[in-house]
């Protein structure tokens, strides 16, 4: 299709986070001309030195092109990520393999033993995002090891594996690249700053920025910012057109990508909403019928303790440690910094779930309206506060839908996803006790709309176009050479941060392509599941003397 707004690829790869990164680079290094379209800008370290709390948030209609997003989806709030990088901006830097049951889980497992499968590339994984066990405990982090160990788990807590250059010796120090034999960018040491969340400004956290998607612009991948795809549609020819918009210039003019083929890559929320919006429009109506099922919370609750006064609590990396007061459940400690502090609003007291939940948070706050307003006090909130995030490895769902054109969701298959933790509120009630605190919960909890910062699945793997919307390969059930390769793959409740599983994921899916011009290991789209050796890359992008080199195929 001739004209200046055209752009032809080999390979499209819509967003630019975990699974689009390693998307990018893997197949730039098979010799794919590959285009990478991202909704959000692209930050720097001194972009994220001089944002104040307005410049954080993504709200184009308000000309607000801020790295994080919150949405209602129906039955849950989302927090998420909008940029060059995706999630890694703004995620907490926690890597952890998920436990057995993810992998166990029926949704997936008669297709085949996921765990070996995928266990050199969680290793592979490991190395690119440069794993490591944060190095410092806080008196924030003793104090979850006291509760831990007074509820008979003490054994479960850890420090937990973070994506971070340390160098405790010399914090700030810079280093040449420590990962890439070279290739990569110069880093610096973390100051323990509890940034994470907000961007690190100070080059010390792993983004994709820094390792993927660094590797892939320098192998000739092309990334495109601010460009939100609103189409793809095929063409006569077997290619694909992929029609992209400004998002926050609505009456510019549309883009048009030509590639042979596309991989939806926009993060859980992303891709679910644009993948029912092909199918209803006609663009690609051979999406599988199970789209929206098994979507996943993480099973997650989102819940916090206040000190009347500074505790120092705004030290270390956004999250420091762990443990499982059960098997099922985790538990995090989470940091924030001052950047932060305004967020503090959207923090209630603790009211505990179950009928007229609001109505009981109005009456305990009227006759407590003291109590109430201090919590309203902004003065050194991040000082002051610890938030504990509760996630669950339960077999529970959301199916998601569109609604007037918007993603919704509604309980799914299996057990109704909870709109409360008894054991969180448990947890965050015995935190909050050993420092005097009060424990608090997001406002969003009293209408029995949980929080997640990890909403995953909805275009699952399955067996068949019955049962998932991608196969094994991560290839779209109906479409040939559209491919779904991000968080919204993952069919199972991890009970851990998904950053680690959905890179992981994506070695796996991009190491099974050839490369360019030779023939595909792959068996047809729509046969059976057949194991499939790796195909190693003509073009490794990293020496292979390098930490992170390449060991796989």
């Amino acid at each position: 299709m001739p004209g200046e707004n055209v752009s032809s690829y080999d390979v499209v790869v819509i967003g630019s986070g975990f699974g689009g990164s390693v998307t990018a680079l893997r197949l730039t290094e098979k010799g794919y001309r590959v285009g990478v379209l991202e909704t959000g800008r692209r930050w720097t370290d001194q972009d994220f030195a001089e944002a104040g709390s307005r410049d954080g948030m993504w709200a184009p209609k308000l000309g607000m092109f801020g790295p994080m997003r919150m949405s209602l989806l129906g039955e849950i709030s989302l927090f998420s990520a909008v940029g060059v990088g995706g999630g890694s901006l703004i995620y907490a830097n926690t890597l952890y393999e998920p436990h057995d049951a993810f992998f166990d889980d029926p949704s997936w497992s008669g297709i085949t033993d996921w765990r070996a499968e995928l266990a050199p590339y969680y290793e592979q994984a490991r190395r690119m995002l440069g794993v490591t066990t944060n190095p410092r405990l806080w008196p924030a982090d003793e104090l979850l090891r006291r509760v831990a160990t007074d509820l008979g788990v003490g054994e479960t807590f850890r420090a937990t594996d973070v994506g971070v250059l340390f160098d405790e010796s010399d914090p700030g120090r810079s280093v040449p690249d420590p990962f890439f034999g070279g290739v990569g960018p110069d880093r610096n040491a973390c100051v323990h700053c509890a940034r994470c969340t907000t961007g690190c400004p100070f080059n010390a956290k792993n983004t994709l920025t820094k390792n993927y998607l660094y590797l892939a612009e320098a192998a000739g991948a092309e990334v495109h910012q601010l460009t939100e795809v609103v189409d793809v549609r095929p063409r006569s020819d077997g290619r694909y057109e992929v029609i992209a918009r400004h998002p926050g210039k609505r009456a510019a003019p549309q883009r048009t990508f030509v590639a042979d083929q596309v991989v939806f890559a926009a993060a859980a929320r992303g891709t679910q909403l644009l993948l029912h919006r092909l199918r209803a429009s006609g663009s690609l109506p051979n999406i599988s019928a199970v789209l929206g099922e098994r979507s996943r919370s993480n099973s997650e609750a989102i819940v916090a303790a206040v000190a009347a006064a500074p505790q120092g609590f705004d030290h270390g990396v956004a999250i420091t440690s762990s443990f499982h007061p059960e098997a099922a459940t985790h538990v995090e400690l989470c940091h924030s910094s001052p950047t932060q502090d305004a967020m503090a609003l959207m923090n209630v007291p603790l009211i505990d779930g179950g009928p007229h939940r609001l109505l009981r948070f109005l009456t305990d706050q009227l006759r407590h309206p003291a109590r109430f307003l201090r919590t309203r006090r902004l003065k050194d909130t991040s000082k002051r506060t610890v938030s504990l995030l509760v996630m669950q490895s339960l077999d529970n769902s959301l199916t998601s839908y569109l609604r007037r054109g918007r993603l919704r969701t509604r309980q799914g298959i299996g057990a109704p996803n909870p709109s409360w933790i008894p054991l969180a509120h448990d947890v965050v009630r015995r935190y909050a006790a050993a420092f005097g605190g009060q424990p608090m919960t997001l406002a969003s909890d009293l209408a029995g709309k949980p929080a997640t910062a990890h909403y995953i699945g909805g275009a699952v793997i399955g067996a068949t176009p019955e049962t998932g919307v991608v196969d094994a390969y991560h290839r779209l059930c109906g479409h040939p050479n559209l491919h779904v390769i991000d968080g919204s793959t993952i069919g199972a409740n991890l009970g851990v941060n998904p950053s680690l599983t959905i890179t992981a994921m994506a070695e796996r899916a991009t190491a099974l392509w050839p490369n360019k011009g030779e023939p595909d290991p792959r068996p047809p789209l729509g046969t059976a599941y057949e194991p499939v050796r790796p195909v190693a890359p003509r073009r490794p992008a990293v020496p292979e003397d390098a930490p992170a080199a390449l060991r796989i195929g």
